[in-house]
């Protein structure tokens, strides 16, 4: 079975725990290097994690002609940059969300790729490839619930590092960008269809340039869908879908632990029943389904319009949350 050779930018600690021990257990993929910002950084994660070559930069990572893909867990305001130069080099690119600082950001990356279609480039949205949401799609595909009026999602941490990347502006930090963008995109992925219309709302904190306390109504054609995401909390998620005929609730949505049982509870007529979903790291999903469409030669689970759609309704939250009106979406 063919493996796909996997290079990492950046010693990020979701690659460290989640992404790189990911495909290194999956069927179609091994991590054969990282690199970082210096050589004793890049060597040690190397040793931890068992990874072959370590790289004192990413231009030398890029530079590897024994790479054929590249997971990039940068900082939201270096995915375009660093993405392109994956591109660039040659390199299939797994990039992680949100996939650029604004809509001009993710469109730049989607020229380049355009250039070099036999290439994969997609955004790292990783909850769509558990089985939870697998299920949760099909029962409201098959009508289960009936038609959905209304979905809506929490994700919330607590991270009051003033040095840490999340609370960095220029950086693309803040609630909306880090989570919030889970909750837009989850919707979309439900109603399967984009909002109308968006309202957002943001409490500022004392101390801080980042939102970090977000709420939003999107509407879509049949219902709406709202939310809220928070970085000062304490840590706690969901996800509850509504429906004319039954309601289907997400306890674990967003960051189940790998390989571990977990359920969804759908209600109808007055009766609950919990669906246990089989033990699966949603990493490691993704990155065998991305290395099968590129063995297959196949388009990208995910396409990158998707991700400019996500964006451009972040933006529109900021904007309505700035102006305090609805902000159509065009």
């Amino acid at each position: 079975m063919p493996k796909l050779r996997w290079g990492v930018l950046s010693s990020a600690k979701i690659g460290r725990t989640k992404v790189i021990p990911a495909i290194q257990t999956s069927l179609l993929g091994e991590v054969v290097a990282i690199a970082s910002r210096t050589q004793e950084s890049a060597d040690q994660v190397a040793q931890e994690l068992g990874i072959k070559r370590a790289y004192a930069s990413y231009e030398a990572l890029l530079a590897d002609p024994n790479i054929d893909a590249i997971y990039n867990p940068l900082p939201n305001h270096l995915h375009v940059p660093w993405s392109i130069k994956a591109i660039e080099a040659g390199k299939h690119v797994l990039c992680e969300k949100p996939l650029g600082l604004n809509a001009a950001d993710v469109e730049k990356l989607m020229n380049v790729a355009q250039q070099h279609p036999h290439l994969h480039v997609m955004e790292a949205f990783m909850y769509r490839f558990h089985p939870q949401w697998q299920t949760a799609k099909k029962l409201v595909r098959d009508g289960s619930i009936g038609q959905v009026r209304s979905i809506h999602s929490h994700f919330a941490y607590n991270n009051r590092d003033l040095d840490n990347i999340r609370n960095n502006a220029d950086w693309g930090g803040g609630a909306l960008m880090d989570i919030g963008c889970y909750c837009i995109s989850l919707s979309r992925f439900i109603y399967d269809e984009e909002p109308l219309r968006v309202l957002g709302q943001i409490t500022p904190y004392a101390g801080y340039d980042v939102d970090c306390f977000v709420s939003g109504i999107m509407e879509f054609a049949d219902g709406n869908a709202t939310f809220t995401a928070t970085t000062k909390s304490e840590a706690e998620q969901y996800v509850q879908i509504h429906g004319e005929l039954g309601s289907i609730l997400i306890p674990l949505p967003f960051n189940p632990i790998g390989d571990t049982i977990t359920h969804i509870v759908l209600q109808r007529e007055g009766t609950r029943e919990e669906i246990v979903q089989i033990p699966s790291d949603h990493y490691r999903n993704m990155a065998d389904v991305f290395a099968q469409s590129i063995f297959a030669k196949e388009s990208a689970p995910t396409p990158l319009s998707d991700a400019l759609a996500n964006i451009k309704i972040i933006a529109a939250i900021f904007a309505s949350a700035k102006n305090s009106l609805w902000i159509a979406i065009e």
